[in-house]
């Protein structure tokens, strides 16, 4: 690598460590993780006190037999609306926030070109959205172990797998979560390089997500469900059969993927451009 590539390298790196820090240290920032980590607790703890053992068959039902199921239900109940409102939340003030407090244009005049600083804020965004899936996944699985049972894992097709396998399943489903909700910090990000007021950009943000998610549920618009990006979120639930359905999956990553390809250039092509006066 020569000189100069280093240290456009380094560089990057460091505005990227400098936006994780900024992200990851907000009070509000922690907090939202915090009442994420919530959720899953209390869902376990909602079924341990109105369930009993034997009430396997479904997601919520399987809690009573293996700890495990309280980290899937957990997503099963946070994926539609706790992650991607805590996702809004930072995606919408990614570039509002800074324009708004005056920061963005002092930021600019860092030797390094909009298109990398775009570029690292989704960056930021894809980690924070990451994180957010690790802690559903990580507090459901230890209320899990703490509330219920472990042992072997009865899948929903009714095969019995090891603990192990049932671990390397939830990585996936974890994985999987992380991917289908960048769609939401894409979103976050287009938006966000419109306005200069954060709150505006995180309501239109959700709002869109949201309304996506109303759409799906309207039976007269089945036509284009396939296309809406909240469409295969839950479709990780055809990781818990076997053999493992991949096909609606793959189409899921493939629509997402097309959607923050659109977004993404959206907000480049905005930002590129934008007059940024404060």
């Amino acid at each position: 690598m020569s000189p100069a590539r280093a240290i456009s390298a380094g560089r990057t790196a460091r505005l990227l460590r400098s936006e994780l820090a900024l992200t990851f240290r907000r009070r509000r920032n922690a907090a939202l993780l915090a009442v994420l980590a919530l959720v899953p607790i209390l869902t376990a703890v909602a079924v341990k006190a109105q369930s009993r053992p034997g009430q396997g068959g479904s997601i919520l039902g399987g809690i009573t037999d293996n700890g495990l199921f309280a980290a899937l239900a957990a997503f099963l109940v946070a994926g539609p609306l706790f992650i991607p409102l805590v996702v809004a939340v930072v995606a919408g003030d990614s570039v509002a926030g800074e324009a708004g407090s005056g920061t963005l244009r002092y930021l600019l005049t860092v030797p390094v070109g909009r298109t990398r600083l775009l570029a690292i804020k989704f960056a930021a965004l894809v980690i924070w959205g990451t994180a957010c899936a690790v802690v559903v996944a990580a507090a459901g699985e230890l209320a899990g172990l703490v509330l219920f049972p472990s042992g072997d894992v009865v899948l929903l097709s009714g095969a019995t797998v090891s603990y192990g396998d049932g671990l390397v399943r939830l990585l996936l489903v974890l994985v999987y979560v992380a991917l289908t909700i960048t769609v939401v910090s894409a979103i976050g990000l287009f938006v966000s390089t419109m306005t200069e007021v954060p709150l505006a950009a995180m309501a239109a943000t959700l709002t869109v997500t949201v309304a996506a998610e109303v759409v799906d549920q309207i039976p007269q618009l089945s036509a284009i469900h396939g296309w809406l990006p909240t469409h295969y979120w839950l479709q990780w639930i055809d990781l818990l059969r076997d053999p493992v359905r991949t096909g609606d999956m793959v189409t899921g990553l493939l629509v997402t993927l097309a959607y923050v390809l659109v977004f993404v250039s959206m907000a480049w092509a905005r930002f590129g451009g934008k007059d940024v006066t404060s």
